[in-house]
């Protein structure tokens, strides 16, 4: 899983996991209804775009991003179509699991090979590439291929961040990806947007650990540096390449993510 594109590779930013798909979540049923309507008539449709489309603007501004007026229409149709309990999860195998008292200290995992739907950013601020990526991938998600489908979410969203050598910075590359659903796994759709590339990533164990909060770089690097003291032979992992799985909103106030450390072919 080494090399280019949305491979697992060698690859500073500060910030957070802001702008995605869950932040929808954070909206009340009223307020959805009030955005995204129930009406056929193509002018109140288009109004009801430009509102939610204003929604996201909001937040991206507070966190200094630029939501431009092509998301429209991808938001309106994952307000419609993006429920929770349709999520698809991204299969796998847990090998085995360690712990200390009640604690995870970690989890081995087994996933096979699939297709990824991926972007790679390279902002000069994380929560930049971070937001810049997601969104292309969600155009991607709703009806930008070429099937014409929307094409349903998947969790979790993963981020493929990458480490100077001690582990005390993260570097400017940072790739998001998406796992495409199983359906379409045979027959990956094409993305128009040809930054995003579809990869297979080979059959793959990883060593996973849960943790709370916001994605921010301080967290990120503390998280990998505490699962390599748990790990008992850390020299067999990759040693610059880690993921981040986002599996809630991140407007939440209490978030499940992981740490994933890629063990070597």
């Amino acid at each position: 899983m080494e090399g280019q594109g949305c491979r697992f590779g060698s690859g500073a930013g500060a910030g957070r996991f802001l702008i995605s798909l869950e932040d929808l979540d954070s909206v009340t049923e009223d307020e959805r209804l009030d955005l995204a309507g129930n009406s056929n008539g193509e002018e109140e449709n288009e109004q009801n775009e430009d509102g939610l489309l204003a929604h996201w603007q909001d937040i991206g501004r507070r966190h200094q991003v630029d939501v431009s007026r092509d998301m429209a229409e991808p938001i309106q149709q994952m307000t419609t179509n993006n429920q929770s309990q349709d999520r698809e999860m991204v299969p796998f195998m847990s090998i085995a699991h360690k712990k200390q008292a009640d604690e995870l200290l970690y989890e081995k995992r087994q996933y096979k090979k699939a297709k990824w739907a991926c972007v790679t950013q390279f902002e000069s601020r994380y929560e930049q590439s971070i937001c810049l990526g997601f969104m292309k991938l969600m155009k991607y998600i709703c009806q930008q291929n070429s099937s014409g489908l929307f094409l349903g979410m998947t969790v979790p969203i993963v981020t493929i961040v990458h480490t100077n050598q001690t582990r005390t910075e993260l570097q400017p590359e940072v790739t998001v990806a998406y796992y495409l659903p199983a359906q379409f796994q045979d027959q990956a759709p094409q993305p128009f947007d040809a930054e995003i590339a579809i990869e297979e990533w080979p059959a793959h164990i990883i060593y996973t650990r849960p943790f709370n909060g916001t994605t921010n770089e301080e967290l990120i690097l503390q998280e990998i540096n505490q699962l390599a003291e748990h790990l008992d032979s850390p020299e067999l992992f990759l040693q610059d390449t880690f993921i981040v799985a986002g599996y809630n909103n991140p407007a939440a106030p209490s978030r499940h993510n992981e740490i994933w450390f890629i063990h070597r072919p």
